[in-house]
C-alpha cells in the first residue's frame, strides 16, 4: 500500500490562484486527490483549474475576508479529509509607523479569515474522521526580520491556534500542523526584491545552504501532511529552510 497516495480523499486549498497554493494543488491532483480550490480571482483561480490533472475537482471563488462569502463556500463543500490554508499576504513596515489599516489588512488576511473559515468548517462537521489540517506559516516565525511585526505577528498568532486546535481535535483523529517555509521563489520573493531590494534578496539565499526553495518543494511536503504517512504527527511546525 502506498502511503502517499490521495485517491479518495477530498481536500480544500485556500489561496489557490497563485504561488505555494496553486502549485500544492497540482502537485496534490497529480498524487489522485480531488481539489476544491478557492481564491478571489476568477481568471488566476481558473488557471490554476485548467492545469489540475483526475477529475471531480470544484473552484469556489471566495473572500475569506467576506461572511457570506465564508458561509456560500462552507454550504457548498461536502465531507473533507484535508484543508491546507495557503492564503497569505506579506508586510514590511517598521514598528515605528504602523498604521491601523496596514495593522487590520495584515491580521485580517493572514489570521482572522482562515479563523473563521475553519469555525465554519468545524461547526458544520466538514471535516472527516483523521482528516489533516495544515497551515502555511513562515520561517520568520522562529527567525524574524526588520520591518516584518506584522506579518511575523499573525504568522505565530496563526502558530498558537494550530497547537492548540491540535489538542482541541486529537479525539477525532485530526492532526493539525503548520510549515514554516523560508523565501520561496514567486511572486512574494518578488515582491520583497522590489521593497527592499536585489542585494537583500542575494544575502538571503546566502544564509540558505541549499539555496533558495521552490514551490514544488513545499508543494511535495504538503502532500506528506496529506497522506496517511503522517498520521502520527500534529502540533507541529515544520521548517523548510533550505538548512
Amino acid at each position: 500500500m502506498n502511503a502517499f497516495d490521495l485517491h479518495g480523499k477530498a481536500i480544500l486549498i485556500t489561496g489557490a490562484s497563485s504561488g505555494l497554493g496553486r502549485q500544492s494543488a497540482i502537485t496534490l491532483s497529480r498524487y489522485g486527490a480531488r481539489l476544491i480550490i478557492t481564491g478571489r480571482d476568477q481568471k488566476r483561480l481558473q488557471k490554476t483549474f485548467d492545469l489540475l490533472e483526475g477529475s471531480g475537482h470544484e473552484k469556489i471563488i471566495a473572500d475569506l475576508s467576506v461572511e457570506k462569502d465564508v458561509e456560500n463556500l462552507t454550504q457548498r463543500i461536502s465531507k473533507i479529509n484535508g484543508v491546507l490554508y495557503s492564503v497569505g499576504i506579506s508586510s514590511i513596515v517598521p514598528a515605528a509607523f504602523l498604521q491601523k489599516e496596514e495593522i487590520e489588512k495584515v491580521f485580517d488576511t493572514n489570521f482572522k479569515s482562515i479563523l473563521y473559515l475553519n469555525t465554519a468548517l468545524l461547526r458544520q462537521k466538514k471535516f472527516e474522521q483523521a482528516a489533516s489540517i495544515l497551515f502555511i506559516s513562515t520561517i520568520s516565525a522562529k527567525y524574524p526580520y526588520v520591518g516584518g511585526s506584522l506579518y511575523v505577528s499573525a504568522k505565530t498568532a496563526l502558530e498558537g491556534y494550530a497547537r492548540v486546535l491540535a489538542l482541541e481535535l486529537a479525539k477525532k483523529k485530526i492532526r493539525v500542523n503548520c510549515l514554516r517555509p523560508a523565501f520561496v521563489k514567486g511572486s512574494m520573493l518578488e515582491q520583497t526584491k522590489e521593497e527592499l531590494s536585489e542585494e537583500v534578496i542575494k544575502q538571503i539565499d546566502k544564509k540558505q545552504p541549499l539555496g533558495l526553495g521552490e514551490p514544488a518543494d513545499v508543494a511535495n511536503t504538503v502532500v506528506f501532511f496529506m497522506s496517511d504517512a503522517s498520521k502520527w504527527i500534529t502540533g507541529t511546525n515544520l521548517v523548510l529552510g533550505g538548512g
